[in-house]
């Protein structure tokens, strides 16, 4: 596992406002601690840089591990993961009516929402408790 000097981490916890860039759930609603990711993993020759750091939630790094593509669930096409140094989040996610499941837009959206188990027990029960308390989903 690659050390993140603390520099980039408060870089990056600053520039991805202490939420999950993939399920874009915070370490306040979770109780999940973040940690940084390799959007490209090193191993697969990405780089520790900010270009290529981000925060994610225990739970959706676990599950991306060196993944850089998934399947589509509809197509059942293989596509790049999401890249959120390089893409805008809600135009490949939404949130459900209810502001508690995300939802895929597009090919990689939705492979990234299967891949990543964006909407897991633990996180589901975590935004609907902060639903019901008041919390909305961040709106980027």
């Amino acid at each position: 596992m690659a050390v993140i000097p603390q520099k980039l981490r408060d870089q990056v916890e600053e520039a991805d406002r202490h939420c999950c860039c993939y399920c874009q759930t915070s370490e306040v609603n979770s109780g999940i601690p973040m940690t940084c990711d390799h959007i490209v993993p090193l191993s697969k020759g990405g780089a520790n840089s900010f270009e290529n750091v981000c925060l994610a939630c225990r739970t959706c790094n676990e599950f991306k591990s060196d993944l850089t593509t998934a399947t589509d669930p509809l197509t059942d096409e293989s596509v790049p993961l999401f890249d959120p140094r390089k893409q805008k989040w809600s135009d490949h996610f939404e949130w459900s009516a209810d502001g508690i499941r995300v939802q895929g837009l597009t090919t990689t959206g939705r492979a990234m929402v299967l891949a990543l188990r964006m909407n897991n027990p633990v996180i589901v029960a975590a935004r609907s408790r902060w639903v019901a308390s008041g919390w909305h989903p961040p709106v980027e």
